[in-house]
């Protein structure tokens, strides 16, 4: 599931990926990303990912829906975590799911929160 994080204001969206993501996860989660760029315009949006089990293959082509959806509207997008391939996650971000996105070590995360503030 997708939990909207307290630190979210503005433009500027997290959410703590936590367990198992399923199909309906990106149901309930696209509505709300697509209300905020209604509202805001273009967004830039965090995602924790330390709680992060895995992803159901039915939720891969939501996920690659969402992507394509709203990467023009991402300015920037935050990978927060601890693992190795959470860093390939960002990058492959940048051209499918955001204009620009890092990948910052879940010891940094207000690092991350400011780098999309900026």
């Amino acid at each position: 599931m997708f939990a909207k994080m307290a630190e979210s204001s503005g433009k500027v969206v997290g959410y703590k990926v936590i367990g198992v993501i399923k199909a309906e996860d990106f149901e309930k989660l696209a509505p709300e990303v697509e209300s905020l760029i209604k509202e805001e315009g273009a967004i830039r949006i965090l995602f924790d990912m330390s709680a992060y089990e895995s992803e159901e293959a039915k939720a891969w082509l939501k996920d690659l829906k969402f992507g394509q959806k709203f990467h023009r509207q991402i300015e920037k997008m935050a990978i927060v975590g601890d693992k190795a391939w959470e860093k390939l996650i960002a990058y492959l971000a940048k051209p499918f799911y955001a204009r620009d996105s890092k990948y910052f070590p879940t010891a940094e995360e207000k690092k991350a929160w400011a780098w999309l503030r900026e």
